[in-house]
């Protein structure tokens, strides 16, 4: 099992991402913190696999936090989660470490893909030792990446798929079916069918 710490501040927003991580197989939920402060020190009595890490925390940035697990010798691997679009920012996190990045609010399929190739990075670079050569170390790092957009699930269009998400954007404690279909003009089936995907 790989083991998670979910470092949120919105108490909402950590239980969702709680039981998210848990509902992906070979993923379990270590602890939730509400701070970086509360993240460094559960990390000390407690070592994870992984971390879920917003980088908008109310005592310090994501970005220290993990400046400052690097600097104490955690090698926790780390997913942004978080709503900073500035490519700066984007920058900086994968100057620190940070191995995954998923903007919010996302949905679970997004969320259980980067788990998953996360998890497929894992296997292929735990306990295999030396890499045979310049394509393994690339397989291994692409597991991470993956390809640059999915597929949508047949009848699903990115067009529509867009219009769901800037309204999930609009509104950041949730949307119901029904008002996303009625803002972008859509049946609440179809809208539901979006917000689940």
């Amino acid at each position: 099992m790989i083991s998670v710490l979910v470092v949120e501040d919105e108490e909402i927003t950590a239980e969702a991402n709680r039981v998210f991580v848990e509902r992906v197989p070979g993923f379990r939920v270590a602890g939730v913190t509400r701070s970086g402060g509360e993240a460094l020190r559960f990390l000390r009595r407690q070592p994870v696999d992984l971390i879920l890490l917003d980088l908008y925390l109310p005592d310090m940035h994501g970005l220290e936090v993990c400046r400052a697990l690097r600097a104490a010798g955690v090698l926790s691997d780390v997913i942004a989660v978080t709503s900073a679009r500035d490519l700066s920012v984007v920058r900086a996190a994968v100057s620190v470490g940070v191995a995954q990045y998923l903007l919010k609010p996302f949905t679970f399929a997004s969320l259980s893909e980067k788990l998953t190739r996360y998890a497929e990075f894992r296997s292929s670079v735990e306990g295999s030792g030396e890499a045979s050569g310049q394509g393994e170390v690339d397989r291994a790092l692409a597991a991470l990446r993956g390809p640059a957009r999915s597929p949508l699930p047949k009848g699903m269009t990115p067009l529509t798929l867009d219009a769901v998400l800037a309204e999930l954007r609009k509104a950041p404690g949730g949307v119901s079916a029904q008002a996303t279909a009625t803002a972008i003009g859509v049946s609440r089936v179809t809208a539901r069918r979006y917000l689940e995907h």
